[in-house]
């Protein structure tokens, strides 16, 4: 036997490492184990999404959380929310307060338990909380674990107790500061500037979130407030979802009075799921359904949403066939979806969500009984308001009818096969790959800029799509319409995967759509077009995280024969800096120093682009297409409420909603035209 291997580890038998595979850095030492909120510093982007100001105001949203968890319990009506002039951040409920106790596992107080371990809740035992949005009990923890101070004070059974922790853990032990005789939690804390690109909350993006949970908890008062700006805002909407729908459609015109359907069902396992539906018509031509589950927008739907759907188109079709006047033309399900507001709000006490994100519902039973509540409810309603119900089969009938005339529109942008390549529009230069998840393609503004990108694209995987002139505006038009115009027909052509309620994103060509237009009022207005498109045609890319913006650069900078390239104003200046030092010449630029579209200063050329067709295919590939140094930005849907009222609000038929917009937001723009 080789001398190797009899040489063993003391009276375990357990054969030493050799000396290679120790010094190749992976060995014992090599395991660690993360104790406490360790993983959560470690790997922040796990638990919150990421450390931008998406994943910064998301800590807002896990401590509120809690608080409407207990509102949903029926031990919270108010709810506040507090931004600091120090940066900090308080949310204060009048709930129940978090136990003190000592932990009958822990030993320690209960408190310190649910701050500082991750898995640590009441909502596991479907007692404490029979609905809860907050399922996996690290919510509040990885604030505690993110945050470089945070203090909890409770008003529990007649006593004030707190504790402060820095970095989830702990620096003070749990203290009774005195007696009282309300109840509830207030959690201050201060986002950790070594772990966020930057800890400034936004006020506007924090009472997004609190107006859309005070629509669908009208027991609740959520009051937001802003030290730093004097602003305070208050949300309570006893009307609900009906309020909620009224908001949204705020900005269009009614046809039909909102409907309301609400029932409690129990499945198979006598668990009680409660259903609210609200829902109306506007003169719009665009589907708009918002879906929450447990107050958590599931932007991809679900059973929940599906057995809505389904059941609407039943139960009308069911009256319609009742009443022989409407029997002129078959009606189908997306007759009954133009021009439709719906939100639908489930609460049930096991949500299975697909996938981490909470962004769809995968409980089979649910479909069942939406759709069984929605058949009786709405059924009701149409029996009791003869007069609604002719105005909805009207409109679905004008839809149905258009539909019909749209059909051989329609086949114009179907294909047989989503990889045929004799059926692709031959304006578009395809790449040369098949896999879709490696392609992607250039929709650019102009048949110049699109010239330049064909030639310095990388032929292998990016394929380009040049449009000629402006789209048309998507939100003012019926799908007749829009399946008339050739450059939006090219578009769904070339992606492959269908539209409306026919898109199939798994269909698409391409796993990156990348937008491309010049950094100018036109180029802004088209991307803005394009944007209104996919939000309202193909909205499945944008969930999936397919859809970009490419980001050319401003300017071009030029000394002797080096060139660098700036992508606004303050990284210009930055270069022009950086150049100076480089070349021996340390004159600051001073903060009102005028810079022209084309100046030399220092023998520093430096020019603006006016647009992409400036660029030739080199520069352009070097500074938008090129994957090691371009810079793109991923189109997100946070909040698709909002989205879709901001859409309304400056692509729809209203003047003086847009008319207010542009006042209140004038203030902010920088280049109005460059």
């Amino acid at each position: 036997m080789p001398e190797e291997n009899q040489i063993l580890n003391g009276e375990d038998n357990i054969p030493e490492q050799p000396v290679e595979q120790i010094e190749n850095g992976y060995s014992e030492d090599s395991i660690k184990v993360l104790e406490g909120l360790e993983a959560v510093r470690k790997r922040p982007a796990m638990y919150i999404g990421d450390t931008s100001d998406r994943g910064l105001h998301h800590l807002i949203h896990e401590v509120v959380d809690n608080s409407i968890d207990e509102a949903l319990a029926g031990y919270c009506k108010n709810i506040k929310v507090t931004l600091h002039t120090d940066g900090s951040c308080s949310v204060e409920d009048d709930g129940r307060g978090i136990p003190t106790g000592l932990h009958t596992v822990k030993q320690i107080s209960t408190l310190e338990v649910v701050m500082c371990t991750l898995h640590a809740g009441g909502k596991f035992d479907n007692v404490s909380y029979k609905v809860s949005g907050g399922l996996h009990g690290v919510g509040v923890s990885c604030v505690n674990a993110l945050s470089s101070d945070l203090k909890v004070t409770v008003y529990r059974e007649g006593l004030i107790h707190t504790q402060s922790y820095s970095r989830g853990i702990p620096i003070t032990q749990v203290e009774v500061q005195g007696k009282t005789d309300r109840t509830g939690t207030v959690i201050r804390f201060k986002p950790d500037d070594t772990i966020f690109k930057t800890v400034n909350f936004r006020f506007d993006r924090v009472t997004e979130r609190l107006r859309e949970l005070a629509f669908l908890n009208p027991e609740v008062t959520i009051t937001s407030i802003d030290e730093r700006e004097s602003l305070e805002e208050v949300y309570h909407y006893q009307g609900g979802l009906v309020d909620f729908v009224q908001y949204i459609d705020e900005l269009v015109t009614s046809v039909v009075k909102p409907v309301y359907l609400s029932g409690e069902e129990k499945n198979e396992n006598k668990t009680p799921t409660q259903c609210e539906i609200c829902f109306q018509y506007n003169n719009g031509y665009s589907e708009n359904v918002l879906s929450y589950v447990n107050n958590i927008n599931t932007i991809e739907g679900g059973t929940h949403v599906s057995g809505f759907r389904s059941a609407l188109t039943r139960t009308l079709n069911a009256y319609a066939a009742a009443n022989s006047k409407f029997n002129k033309v078959q009606l189908s399900g997306e007759d009954f979806r133009e021009g439709l507001t719906a939100i639908i709000s489930i609460k049930l006490a096991e949500p299975q969500f697909e996938g981490q994100t909470k962004t769809k519902l995968g409980n089979g039973d649910i479909e069942g009984i939406v759709r069984s509540i929605v058949n009786d409810k709405l059924g009701q309603f149409l029996d009791s308001n003869p007069a609604e119900a002719k105005k909805i089969l009207e409109k679905a009938t004008l839809a149905a009818e258009a539909r019909i005339a749209a059909r051989k529109s329609r086949e114009l942008v179907r294909r047989k096969n989503a990889l045929e390549s004799s059926m692709l529009p031959g304006k578009l230069a395809d790449c040369a790959l098949r896999t879709p998840e490696d392609c992607e393609l250039y929709i650019v503004e102009g048949d110049s800029a699109g010239g330049s990108a064909k030639q310095g694209r990388d032929r292998k995987f990016q394929a380009i799509l040049p449009l000629k002139g402006k789209i048309l505006n998507v939100q003012k038009a019926r799908l007749t319409k829009i399946l008339e115009n050739e450059e939006i027909r090219t578009i769904f052509t070339a992606i492959g995967a269908g539209f409306d309620e026919a898109f199939d994103v798994e269909k698409a060509r391409y796993g990156k759509i990348i937008l491309m237009a010049d950094a100018d009022i036109d180029g802004s207005h088209i991307r803005t077009l394009l944007l209104t498109l996919f939000f309202g045609y193909m909205q499945d890319l944008i969930f999936r995280g397919k859809l970009y913006i490419a980001q050319p650069p401003l300017y071009k900078l030029k000394k002797g024969k080096r060139e660098y390239y700036a992508y606004n104003d303050q990284e210009r200046d930055e270069t022009i800096q950086r150049i100076r030092k480089e070349f021996g010449k340390t004159r600051t630029v001073e903060a009102d120093e005028e810079i022209p579209d084309v100046e030399s200063v220092d023998g520093i050329i430096i020019s603006r682009f006016k647009g992409l067709g400036e660029m030739n295919p080199e520069q352009l590939w070097q500074t938008t297409m090129n994957p090691e140094t371009r810079t793109l930005l991923k189109v997100t849907i946070e909040d698709a409420a909002n989205a879709a009222r901001i859409f309304q609000t400056l692509m729809g038929d209203k003047v003086e909603p847009r008319r207010e917009f542009i006042e209140k937001n004038a203030q902010y723009v920088k280049n109005l035209d460059v």
